[in-house]
């Protein structure tokens, strides 16, 4: 009886052992969020989202807000369509605009939220118009070499005046 007692503890820890690291890794790749309180959910149109993907942050002053849901493109509009679920404990303004950011230089990207002045706030089923694409660091780059191309080589020799 004390043998098979021990066994099942043994094996309780051991199961425990396993799935723990599974459950840190999908915590840690962004593929599993666990909330169990209520939210409501809002839609925005983008230009570009860049790298953005579904269960990204929605991040409001560096604390998550909510979540991307889904994204979507609209045939009709030709933009990235973006559903978002918001926690029911943060109420936004109405004409609240959002953005399109990334973590550190080359990390994931989130939807960032600034609150506007509005008295009404967002509700389930509600569209944010004031947006801000996702910054693309390749046309950044294309940009910055085109205009150094543009400003003509410099020649050999000579010196600029101060």
């Amino acid at each position: 009886m004390e043998r098979t007692k021990n066994d099942v503890w043994v094996g309780l820890f051991v199961l425990i052992g396993a799935v723990a690291p599974v459950f840190l890794a999908l915590q840690a790749a962004n593929l599993l969020s666990l909330s169990f309180g209520s939210s409501y959910r809002v839609m925005a149109r983008f230009d570009n989202i860049g790298g953005l993907k579904p269960k990204a942050a929605v991040k409001s002053a560096g604390v998550v807000v909510g979540r991307v849901e889904s994204i979507t493109f609209d045939d009709k509009t030709f933009r990235a369509r973006v559903d978002m679920d918001f926690d029911t404990r943060y109420q936004f303004p109405k004409d609240s605009s959002l953005k399109i950011l990334t973590s550190g230089l080359l990390g994931e990207q989130y939807v960032g939220v600034e609150a506007g002045a509005d008295a009404k706030v967002l509700a389930a089923g509600d569209t944010i118009s004031s947006t801000q694409s996702a910054v693309v660091l390749e046309n950044l780059i294309g940009q910055f070499l085109y205009n150094k191309a543009a400003d003509g080589p410099a020649t050999p020799g000579t010196t600029q005046k101060k």
